[in-house]
């Protein structure tokens, strides 16, 4: 089903400002009612749903937690509140609960005034695209607001008051059980976000020195000047503290970027191929194969071809490699944003886990990350975002076919380009990608160029 088929749900549920169509109480107690109006359709006994709600830090998180309680009470379900934790952490205890499905009032690495929704099934995957059309067709629907219980049939809502604790023993037993983190000083920076709580505990737990970034949240700085995209003061602070890595969470701790001991970034596609490699020596990568998106550098599919393994390509968003993971029977696969998903052990991306298993090779190989991320090359990627007024199909902006055909001639078979829109915001995305590294950054200004002039805010 095609994106642009859904009116509110994007690649990672629904996002916009807090307060404003489509991000409003109105619209998340409607979403409540409308998802357990479906969840009651499909059950095969009379027990009543239940349904996980959790949140990041963000100041309107209170307001969405409680309108989505009271939708889904009004239809009849019970709600259990747990407070901020990670995505992950609400996938994980909807399946350890037995919930019907699980709700995420999170908008990422989106600044504050952005708010989102997401949804868990019982299993604790995300809820494919068909099933997301239902909910909002009902949603958008008159019919919406005739939905309701008897008196006697309303549901209730309780506190789930160890649910962190939950989360951290989950986490903490995918690592190693013949490995410490002893001897290691970690730089974790949480984002002020989801992650501020339970993160820190799990690596000292672990035995590891950790010393935070962005574990004081207010409401109103998640994602501010820290967290996985904004990086600078977490590449600093392990120069400073001479710390063996640095580890840099997002809002809701689903993804996470690493900087090595020198202080430089090492890239997502590069953190995959040191994992995938590991995985394949120790015959434990399902199918010798890699999900991820089309947005992974073509030098880790070389790696992982030269390695005997197979790298299958997915539309961007952890959803789509997720689903695609689980169409072929594959156990791992991630994007190089920093999502990465090991099935063995979760059903989506985990920031922390992800961080546990690389954190895992680190030990094993007694090797520095800065050693571990030579395993790949990557060819030159430049990434350029251009906002937009409107998401016009881009084979309808005026001369831009003709200069993607002639750009790719530039390119020739060594390179390649790809055009896509945000699914979470106004921005037109153009990734450029090849080995001539000033022929790449030419062909990415000029079509950003294009864009820009024909539909750019």
């Amino acid at each position: 089903m095609n994106e642009s088929s859904k009116r509110l749900f994007g690649t990672d549920g629904i996002r916009g400002i807090a307060n404003c169509d489509p991000m409003t109480p109105e619209m998340s107690l409607k979403l409540g009612k409308a998802l357990t109006y479906i969840l009651k359709m499909e059950k095969t006994d009379s027990k009543r749903p239940r349904i996980v709600i959790g949140k990041d830090t963000r100041l309107s998180g209170y307001m969405f937690e409680q309108a989505m309680s009271a939708g889904i009470i009004s239809m009849g379900a019970d709600v259990l509140l747990v407070g901020p934790l990670p995505t992950p952490a609400i996938s994980f205890l909807t399946v350890s609960m037995r919930a019907d499905a699980g709700v995420v009032i999170s908008a990422s690495h989106n600044p504050f005034v952005d708010n989102g929704i997401k949804f868990f099934d019982r299993f604790g995957f995300k809820l494919p695209d068909k099933k997301e059309l239902e909910i909002e067709e009902l949603v958008l629907s008159d019919r919406i607001n005739r939905l309701n219980v008897p008196p006697s049939d309303i549901g209730k809502a309780w506190r789930l008051d160890d649910a962190q604790g939950r989360y951290v023993v989950f986490v903490k037993n995918t690592f190693p059980k013949d490995l410490t983190l002893e001897g290691l000083k970690i730089i974790l920076d949480c984002a002020n976000g989801a992650a501020y709580k339970v993160s820190p505990i799990v690596f000292q737990e672990l035995g590891a020195e950790v010393i935070t970034i962005g574990v004081r949240p207010d409401g109103k700085n998640i994602n501010t000047d820290c967290g996985s995209i904004n990086p600078e003061l977490l590449k600093r602070k392990v120069k400073d503290t001479g710390a063996d890595l640095g580890i840099a969470l997002d809002g809701d701790a689903d993804r996470v970027i690493f900087c090595d001991e020198k202080g430089e970034e090492v890239d997502g596609d590069i953190v995959i191929a040191i994992t995938a490699d590991e995985m394949i020596r120790n015959n434990k990568l399902q199918k010798n194969t890699v999900v991820t998106t089309i947005m992974s550098n073509m030098s880790l599919e070389t790696f992982i071809r030269e390695k005997g393994g197979i790298v299958i390509r997915t539309p961007v968003g952890d959803r789509y490699v997720v689903e695609e993971m689980r169409i072929r029977g594959c156990n791992f696969g991630g994007e190089k944003s920093g999502h990465m998903i090991f099935l063995d052990h979760t059903t989506t991306g985990d920031g922390t886990l992800a961080a546990l298993q690389l954190l895992a090779v680190m030990k094993r190989k007694e090797k520095k990350l800065s050693e571990l991320a030579k395993i790949i090359e990557l060819y030159p990627q430049v990434l350029l975002n251009v906002k937009v007024r409107e998401k016009k199909p881009f084979q309808d902006i005026p001369q831009l076919e003709d200069l993607l055909l002639l750009s790719e001639q530039r390119l020739k078979e060594r390179g390649r380009i790809n055009l896509r829109y945000s699914g979470t915001e106004s921005l037109a995305r153009i990734m450029v990608e090849g080995e001539n590294e000033a022929l790449v950054y030419e062909v990415a200004e000029e079509i950003a160029y294009r864009i820009q002039q024909a539909i750019g805010e």
